[in-house]
């Protein structure tokens, strides 16, 4: 069985939805959720689907390696990050390199980088005139939202629309495709 750890540091829907793919795959778990926010409703949602869950802070994630001992000592092969605000640190970069994956809510390179996360890449979508935004799932690597590509899909931005409304587009696009491209990815990896 191939294990996962997601890290998320809000709600966690996309992990909710993400444990929910994997629940009876033949071949994947999701056998942890982390999270850097005690106060994360991910937790909650940890709690209520049986799934172990550990809240560590932004200093024990860089400084040492107790957030990558946690991730070995439970076995885990892949990273995926869900709404997860931190940046990684190296030490799990190289630990997991081409094995971390993130999802952002726009189409890369676009709108991307430090401090581009959330409503705040829906309000610059919007802010700008986009006529389309979409999603984007790639590999993580030592720069924020620069890692190599694996999935883009798109959405019609309408004049009309809100940053609100975007969200809901997005959104629907990240429970649709998140755990799919997850599961083709490390299966692929397996070949």
């Amino acid at each position: 069985m191939t294990k996962i750890a997601i890290f998320a540091s809000g709600s966690g829907s996309n992990a909710e939805n993400i444990v929910r793919y994997f629940k009876a795959h033949s071949s994947v778990s999701v056998a942890l959720i982390l999270t850097n926010n005690a106060d994360a409703y991910v937790l909650e949602r940890a709690r209520k689907l049986h799934i172990p869950s550990v809240v560590f802070s932004k200093k024990e994630m860089n400084e040492g390696d107790s957030v990558l001992k946690l991730l070995k000592e439970n076995n885990i092969a892949w990273v995926i990050l869900a709404g997860f605000l931190l940046k990684i640190p190296d030490n799990i970069i190289a630990a997991y390199s081409d094995r971390i994956l993130n999802i952002h809510p726009a189409l890369l390179p676009k709108y991307g980088g430090k401090g581009m996360y959330g409503s705040r890449v829906h309000e610059a979508v919007v802010a700008s005139g986009e006529e389309e935004s979409g999603i984007t799932i790639h590999y993580v690597n030592a720069h924020y939202d620069k890692g190599q590509i694996l999935f883009q899909t798109a959405c019609r931005v309408l004049p009309t629309d809100s940053a609100d409304d975007v969200a809901s587009k997005v959104h629907a696009l990240e429970y649709e495709y998140f755990p799919k491209v997850i599961d083709e990815v490390i299966a692929s990896k397996k070949r």
